[in-house]
């Protein structure tokens, strides 16, 4: 008998709270400490663009300035990085390990490339190549396309990239995906 008049109690007083929160429709319950209800003032509304004219701050007015002259070196888009001196001594030495078959080791050195010279598409198809002699065509191809998209508009660089790419996807058995890397290579 306790539990039941208690789960009735506690039913009666939630709708007894709910139906103290409810309005009427079309009344606000926005009513101010001390004040009745046909005193209550107009709710908050958000202002438009229209109600309030635009008021331009020195900080926020458009520089009006001729455009900055072009360098002559092209940007991140249009090529890659060049490669340092230790990027290079790094891809050297993978050269040599893979040419001796150690795959692994020629790997690291090329993350260690790839550290150094992030942006670098040359990097990427190096590391592609390492990671085909490992026998790990799957992340040889994501490499393959990274390198493609840093390789800008390089001509010689994404053809070779392409070519790489069609070689890969023919070992994973997706000839169509190998066809359509090496007409993409042909219109270079």
């Amino acid at each position: 008998m306790n539990t039941r008049f208690l789960i009735y109690s506690a039913t009666a007083a939630a709708f007894l709270g709910l139906a103290g929160c409810a309005s009427a429709p079309g009344e606000s319950i926005y009513v101010p400490v001390g004040s009745s209800k046909a005193e209550a003032p107009e709710p908050p509304r958000a202002s438009s663009k229209e109600d309030k004219p635009r008021v331009w701050r020195k900080s926020e007015q458009p520089e009006v300035s001729e455009p900055a002259p072009r360098s002559s070196s092209p940007s991140y888009r249009d090529a890659g990085d060049s490669l340092s001196p230790a990027a290079v001594s790094l891809i050297q030495e993978a050269d040599t390990l893979l040419a001796q078959g150690d795959a692994p080791a020629a790997i690291a050195r090329l993350e260690r490339a790839q550290r150094i010279a992030p942006r670098s598409a040359e990097v990427y198809f190096k590391l592609s190549e390492a990671y085909v002699a490992s026998d790990q065509l799957g992340t040889a191809e994501q490499f393959t396309l990274k390198g493609l998209s840093l390789a800008g508009s390089n001509a010689r660089l994404q053809r070779s990239g392409w070519l790489l790419l069609a070689d890969i996807r023919r070992a994973r058995g997706n000839v169509a995906g190998a066809d359509q890397a090496e007409a993409r290579a042909s219109r270079l």
